[in-house]
């Protein structure tokens, strides 16, 4: 009989599943060589040649589901670690394990300070009703 004398491993949890921790999913890496370039909206796009990952030994399920998520439809960091229910860390670690066997690339966003002035924007669009 398990610890808690009803049958039941203690690594499970009836609404939950099986546990494991988040380490275990990046093999204790809290980085990625990629890692740096990962913020919270950077978008992750899955490769053309990425046919499929399931036949790569290398890939974890995890992998292998961020690669197929992002497919059809790219995804920001955040809403992976939404969709898989992961932390941050995890999936920046994971997203940087794909970008570095290629199977994902990432689009950074624009920073603030290269996006144009809002008065510049207010007087094209001026400009243009004024013709």
């Amino acid at each position: 009989m398990s610890a808690d004398g009803q049958g039941r491993s203690h690594w499970f949890d009836d609404e939950a599943g099986p546990v494991v921790r988040p380490y275990a999913m990046t093999r204790g890496r809290t980085t990625s060589a990629a890692q740096h370039r990962l913020d919270l909206i950077a978008v992750v796009v899955t490769e053309p040649h990425a046919d499929d990952p399931e036949a790569d030994p290398t890939l974890s399920p995890e992998h292998v589901d961020i690669v197929e998520l992002c497919r059809d439809t790219s995804q920001t960091v955040a809403e992976l670690s939404a969709e898989l229910d992961l932390p941050i860390g995890v999936v920046r670690v994971l997203v940087g394990d794909l970008v570095e066997s290629e199977f994902v690339h990432v689009n950074r966003p624009v920073p603030p300070a290269e996006l144009p002035d809002e008065s510049i924007l207010r007087d094209v669009i001026n400009g243009l009703r004024a013709l």
